[in-house]
């Protein structure tokens, strides 16, 4: 059984003010991650460390600001819960997309209106 956190997004307007601030208040160096539809930078990644780790966003459609962080759940096929999140009244706000070698994500919103991302790998 896995912790149900699984990765966190930060979305940011400036990238370079919000990586500035952030590698400025960590003490860290943020790592660009290859990705055509967004730009995304990552926080210092441990895979067999404790917790989860995230990136800095900058996402068309998604504004920065109003408790606009990403709590992605984990899951084997995010599609499982897509349908779920649909049968229970959420509103599907991006299907399950590729993001290369990293897997799938799928954000959702619940019926409070917020909005949460799901990861697989399939």
């Amino acid at each position: 059984m896995h912790n149900p956190v699984g990765w966190f997004e930060i979305y940011v307007q400036d990238m370079a003010r919000a990586k500035a601030f952030y590698e400025a208040v960590f003490e860290v160096s943020l790592t660009r991650l290859e990705n055509p539809e967004l730009e995304m930078w990552a926080f210092p990644m441990q895979p067999e460390g404790y917790g989860a780790s995230g990136a800095l966003v900058k996402f068309p459609g998604c504004e920065s600001g109003d408790n606009s962080v990403i709590v992605y759940f984990s899951s084997p096929d995010c599609t499982i819960q897509v349908a779920r999140a649909k049968a229970a009244g959420g509103i599907i706000h991006r299907d399950k997309m590729s993001i290369g070698q990293y897997g799938y994500i799928a954000l959702i919103v619940d019926t409070e209106g917020s909005m949460i991302g799901l990861h697989s790998m399939q």
